[in-house]
């Protein structure tokens, strides 16, 4: 009777334990895959090139793989952070092991090297056995992985070694030690389980993700920064398994814990599209900005990979009011100090030149000068001005994309989670930035003036209109979020029970966009959304609506010619053809 969702980070193509009691996860599955929709696939070459020359010019040949830099980040947590934890967890396999003459001769330096090896090995954060009878084919996989990948990267560790361990944590070894330690082993193995989750989340989350900066948004929680974007027919997948397995699962965009506001993602995507335009940029910002750096311990300060990622974060964060810079600075000196803010802790947390632990504190002071000098409130500030065009190039795009986005999450199966404050534009930044005090009044106001001008059905598609010329104000996605759940709470059944079927399209234009059909009996709802809008309106800044799309048709099933349907947002009824 009661609703339960697990905060679970589900790994790639990890399944969500289908004998656990809950209605699903908390959506950061979702969260990923409708974000990747918005990611230009076809540029991920010319990405790769652009990152690695601009992060390492002098040797531009190879960029790191995501994979090995996890690897080497949950070394280094298991090396500092959690060296504690990781001891303790070893001290008391030892002691089981000192009683059994069959494992008595691994030595406890032996153990703690391939443990650790084993542990930056998994895939997941976590498994769940807790007794010889509770080892799950999902549990053995991961372990069995786990411990093959170990293997493969320390080949001169002893086999032997690493078989014991697999062994030991999937307890097929169990008898062999005394009754009276059995439970002990028991034991180890579910403190095993229980320290894996931090360290992947500090290594892959609060680590990996501030130095693998190719596409920022694409480095969320429970993300896989090195896929670079979802397929329609991916995304379709994952909602068909929800509606099937998970049916009350929550659907999230943003939460408390997201590296990025939804609507900083959706502008950052936009770049997967505008390649050129990007490395051009980068080419400008950093020759006008090199006399902004300073020297510490030798090199210039910001490294290029930290510069990299200031510049997508500016992008992402720039705020709705900036307008031109000749008229008005006063946006300026609230944003540098968030943007300040920020780059203070995503260097900390990527650990390469500073950290928490171990601050260093003439690179700390020199990335702080550096922002503050790209975004001094001078109305001549060269780096803004020339910024300007591509800020708002990508807040255009980047509102279609956050539109869309929240349209899926309101229709898709599952429930759907608006956090705090994400009812207008949320350009907000990790934490502590996206928990910012939130004007409840101002979005009062503006819900109850658009239910007023919404329930007279004539005057609907003005209001529609309306809201698409005034797209920058934030009422359009405030007025979709209003009609998607009234029409969710009228047609309740629908949504909650309903079936879910993936559309297709024909025409020039059919690769950009999503859609599916909701259904139930004689109830249907056609959900259609817009995807990649720059190669849909040849990089024009218009709505992508009317003449853009052409010819292309959506299609339906058989027994639809002649059905009529209303939109939700217009009022306008349709007749399939």
């Amino acid at each position: 009777p009661l609703y339960v969702v697990a905060e679970k980070i589900l790994s790639e193509r990890e399944p969500l334990p289908e004998d656990w009691a809950v209605a699903g996860t908390t959506g950061y599955d979702f969260l990923n895959a409708v974000n990747g929709l918005f990611v230009d696939r076809r540029a991920e070459r010319a990405f790769n090139g652009i990152y690695r020359r601009f992060v390492s010019p002098e040797n531009p040949s190879e960029l790191p793989r995501f994979e090995d830099l996890v690897h080497d980040c949950k070394q280094l947590i298991m090396e500092s952070s959690l060296a504690s934890e990781l001891r303790s967890l070893i001290h008391r396999l030892e002691r089981v092991n000192e009683k059994n003459r069959r494992y008595r001769d691994f030595t406890l330096q032996g153990l703690t090297r391939a443990l650790a090896d084993v542990v930056a090995g998994m895939s997941i954060y976590r498994t769940y056995i807790t007794g010889p009878d509770n080892v799950s084919e999902r549990d053995r996989k991961y372990i069995t992985a786990a411990v093959r990948e170990a293997r493969r990267r320390h080949p001169r560790t002893a086999r032997s070694l690493f078989a014991f361990i697999e062994d030991t944590l999937l307890l097929r070894n169990l008898r062999e030690f005394r009754p009276e330690d059995r439970e002990n082993v028991v034991n180890f193995v579910m403190r095993f389980q229980q320290i894996t989750g931090p360290i992947m989340a500090k290594s892959v989350e609060d680590t990996a993700f501030y130095i693998y900066n190719r596409l920022v948004s694409l480095n969320e929680v429970g993300g896989a920064p090195e896929h670079f974007g979802t397929t329609p027919a991916e995304f379709h997948r994952q909602n068909a398994g929800r509606a099937r397995r998970w049916p009350h699962a929550m659907l999230a965009t943003a939460t408390h814990d997201t590296k990025r506001g939804e609507d900083t993602r959706a502008r950052i995507n936009v770049l997967s599209e505008i390649p050129k335009e990007w490395e051009a940029a980068l080419a400008r910002w950093e020759e006008l900005n090199a006399p902004h750096k300073r020297e510490v311990d030798g090199a210039l300060a910001p490294d290029r990979n930290d510069e990299y990622l200031l510049y997508q974060t500016i992008l992402g964060a720039w705020p709705e009011a900036a307008g031109g810079v000749e008229q008005d600075t006063s946006w300026l000196p609230a944003f540098r100090e968030r943007i300040v803010g920020y780059m203070q802790k995503a260097t900390k947390e990527a650990k390469v030149h500073t950290s928490w632990i171990n601050p260093n504190e003439e690179y700390d002071a020199a990335v702080q000068a550096f922002v503050e000098a790209l975004l001094d409130d001078d109305p001549a500030n060269p780096f803004v001005r020339d910024a300007m065009p591509l800020a708002r190039r990508l807040a255009f795009f980047g509102r279609i994309n956050g539109l869309a986005q929240t349209l899926l999450k309101l229709t898709s199966p599952g429930v759907p989670d608006i956090y705090q404050g994400t009812e207008l534009s949320d350009l907000s930044l990790v934490d502590p930035d996206n928990r910012r005090p939130v004007d409840w009044g101002r979005r009062v106001e503006l819900l109850a003036e658009l239910k007023r001008r919404a329930s007279r059905a004539s005057g609907r598609a003005a209001l529609a209109r309306e809201l698409l010329e005034s797209i920058a104000d934030g009422r359009l996605k405030l007025f979709i979020i209003a009609q998607a759940l009234d029409l969710r709470r009228r047609r309740e059944p629908l949504f909650t029970h309903g079936g879910y079927l993936p559309l297709t399209a024909e025409g020039d234009q059919q690769e950009h966009l999503i859609a599916f059909a909701r259904t139930l009996d004689d109830a249907a709802a056609l959900v259609v959304a817009p995807r990649l809008v720059v190669g849909l309106t040849g990089g024009e800044e218009r709505a992508p609506v009317g003449a853009v799309w052409g010819e292309t048709r959506l299609l339906l099933p058989d027994g639809e010619r002649g059905r009529r349907y209303r939109d939700v947002l217009t009022g306008v009824t349709l007749t399939v053809e």
